[in-house]
């Protein structure tokens, strides 16, 4: 073990516990995923759970996720989960939470400095390691730079790192970066990227968004990032614990929904960030004016930015009365909500900060069964739900209303159930175990190309 290796896991105050187990003492082989964690409400902070349940099947008998401190999150902004509800992970996952380097006169870089340095004890202990960063900025950022100095120590261990980029790496910031004229902060993003020995997006959707924005920059600068791209980067779509929605007991079922002051089949379902780009805005006016409003609840989960707008805009609705947000559903709780619903609608509409590149709700809505579900063919959600989910325009209110109207008022409980069994059958493809099988074999295809380089 590395002289380096002086601390196991840096908790800081106010983290969900418990939450790290005590790794292993004499650890053979190593996966490190960076993220942001539980307990943000974030499809892909379900992915990297996902990703580290499976490795301890797959022969990592070390698993570790580097994500931020809470005060980082909090400061943030970030939609969060109640604290105490968090799932445990299992025995050989560690969660660490660096402290930051450095005191106030570095204004940005500490939290990001705590989390390098902590990789950099990690990648110099001597354990073979697979490092992947969810998100390109800035965890592929952290990823890259502890890459380049632990190996620069001439310590490292076998190291391959692995980049997944979602939407809002392009949106977010290449494209903003290249509105802005910042041929820098494009090619950084780019540069930091095509450095992972293997490069994945999370969906094929998400691939053409790179590429695109690969030949802008090209065609502005004169680089050469989009046929890379094109040649290096593979799909791999989020990994979703199917068994977790399946086989939901039907008296904890009434149970939960009891709780909630709901009926099964008595109510429609959002549950997502509260964010302009998941349409709820349309939900809430189409809710309004349909008909079904008057037999069923809109039940509105999640938190987010747009939360209190979104409240004073259900406060102004006729059917006020009728439209409930809870902001503390947890994963134990969600797949009865979502199983319980008469349907579900997430209306995404594309925005210049934030396109819906997959859907992992509307998979484990698949997944979870009850009534079909609404929503938008924006960007890769037709990934995600293939044929099976009734589809309106992007902010359209009307359809959604005309939508709620037939699935509520004219199919019987029986007939909104028919859509569940080819549903459930196309979701399974996105379950945990085969995309990690699939994402690793692309994995030890980087390994052995590394191999043959050395």
């Amino acid at each position: 073990m590395s002289m380096l290796s002086s601390h196991i896991v840096s908790t800081s105050p106010g983290a969900p516990a418990p939450e790290t187990a005590p790794p292993p003492a004499n650890p053979t082989r190593r996966l490190v995923i960076v993220v942001r964690a539980d307990p943000v409400i974030c499809g892909h902070s379900g992915e990297a759970r996902n990703l580290a349940e499976v490795a301890l099947t797959r022969g990592f008998d070390d698993v570790r996720i580097v994500t931020w401190p809470m005060p980082a999150l909090q400061a943030a902004g970030l939609p969060l989960k109640p604290l105490d509800a968090v799932l445990p992970y299992s025995p050989g996952i560690s969660v660490e939470r660096p402290e930051p380097v450095g005191d106030y006169k570095v204004p940005d870089g500490r939290y990001l400095g705590g989390i390098v340095g902590r990789l950099v004890e990690l990648f110099t202990e001597g354990v073979p390691t697979t490092a992947m960063s969810l998100y390109l900025t800035p965890h592929a950022t952290a990823v890259a730079d502890a890459a380049y100095l632990a190996r620069a120590t001439g310590m490292c261990a076998p190291l391959v790192t692995v980049a997944e980029a979602v939407g809002s790496d392009i949106t977010n910031v290449v494209r903003t970066a290249v509105a802005a004229g910042r041929f820098g902060a494009a090619a950084r993003a780019f540069i930091t990227y095509l450095s992972s020995d293997v490069c994945v997006a999370v969906s094929e959707y998400t691939k053409v968004l790179i590429v695109e924005a690969a030949e802008e920059v090209d065609e502005r600068w004169g680089t050469g990032f989009a046929n890379e791209c094109r040649e290096r980067v593979s799909v791999s779509y989020p990994a979703i614990d199917s068994s977790a929605y399946l086989n939901l007991d039907p008296h904890e079922l009434e149970r939960r929904l009891g709780e909630r002051g709901l009926q099964r089949d008595g109510y429609v379902m959002f549950l997502s960030r509260l964010s302009r780009a998941k349409g709820v805005d349309d939900l809430i006016n189409g809710f309004a004016t349909s008909s079904a409003s008057e037999v069923t609840k809109l039940a509105i989960c999640g938190n987010g930015p747009e939360a209190m707008a979104l409240r004073a805009l259900a406060a102004s609705a006729p059917c006020a009365d009728r439209i409930v947000f809870f902001d503390d559903v947890d994963d134990a709780e969600k797949p009865y909500l979502l199983a319980g619903s008469a349907a579900y609608v997430l209306a995404s509409k594309p925005r210049p900060e934030f396109v819906e590149t997959f859907g992992i709700a509307l998979v484990e809505k698949m997944l979870a069964g009850g009534g079909p579900i609404i929503t938008c063919d924006t960007g890769g959600i037709g990934e995600a739900v293939g044929p099976h989910a009734r589809i309106v325009p992007t902010s359209h209110p009307q359809a959604i209303s005309q939508e709620l109207d037939q699935i509520v008022l004219e199919m019987t409980p029986a007939e909104r159930q028919a859509w569940v069994p080819a549903a459930r059958d196309y979701a399974a493809k996105f379950d945990r175990t085969s995309v990690f099988d699939r994402l690793f074999a692309l994995v030890e295809k980087g390994e052995a190309d590394l191999a043959a380089a050395s």
